[in-house]
């Protein structure tokens, strides 16, 4: 049995779009962290054989599913984006499954601490749940350049992003930890290495 002197603290870590979360998360993982993702976790929950996709299909229908049995989400998407209601249904039944998954696979961590990387870590709440929060921040001219030289989307589209996403300040506020990934991979591994040896050293999260 897991008890509290095994169980991993958990570190928040979110950024704006173009930040570079994906790659401080691969560095974590390459450093031994136990890690988990926001999007895979919503991706588990509604696996076949799992409650979710069932409850899905008996409310939506069979046409939400492909040949296969997996869930079809782009007919999904069709049948939430334009019917409010529906999107609200299909989230009070997602979002607490999808954070029992994240925090029960977190809680079996090896690692002193895990990581939970969710570029809505701060709007959701769930950094309430962790112990502390790390924000991979970048000034916005690059968040744009990296956006457009990654996904190839117009520069409407990134601005349309960033102005959904919070505000740079707000996400800084909710901060134990920065890191500036204004450099090359080499600067960011460099900074996230520091931080890691820091992080051992940590009970709970905090100092």
């Amino acid at each position: 049995m897991t008890t509290a002197a095994t169980t991993p603290w958990i570190l928040g870590l979110t950024g704006g779009i173009g930040s570079g979360k994906s790659a401080a998360a691969e560095r974590f993982v390459e450093l031994g962290v136990h890690l988990v993702d926001a999007d895979q976790a919503a991706r588990w929950v509604v696996e076949p054989g799992r409650p979710a996709l069932a409850s899905i299909v008996e409310h939506f229908g069979p046409a939400v599913l492909q040949a296969d049995g997996q869930l079809d989400r782009a007919a999904l998407r069709q049948l939430i984006f334009t019917d409010p209601a529906q999107r609200k249904w299909l989230e009070q039944l997602l979002h607490p499954l999808i954070g029992q998954e994240i925090f029960s696979y977190l809680a079996k961590g090896r690692s002193p601490y895990a990581v939970y990387v969710s570029p809505l870590l701060i709007e959701s709440g769930q950094y309430r749940k962790t112990q502390r929060v790390l924000v991979i921040d970048v000034p916005q001219t690059l968040q744009v350049a990296r956006t457009l030289a990654r996904d190839h989307t117009s520069a409407e589209q990134v601005q349309a992003i960033l102005q959904a996403q919070l505000p740079r300040e707000e996400r800084l506020h909710h901060a134990d930890d920065v890191v500036v990934n204004d450099g090359d991979l080499g600067h960011l591994h460099a900074q996230i290495d520091r931080l890691h040896n820091f992080y051992l050293t940590l009970r709970g999260g905090q100092p």
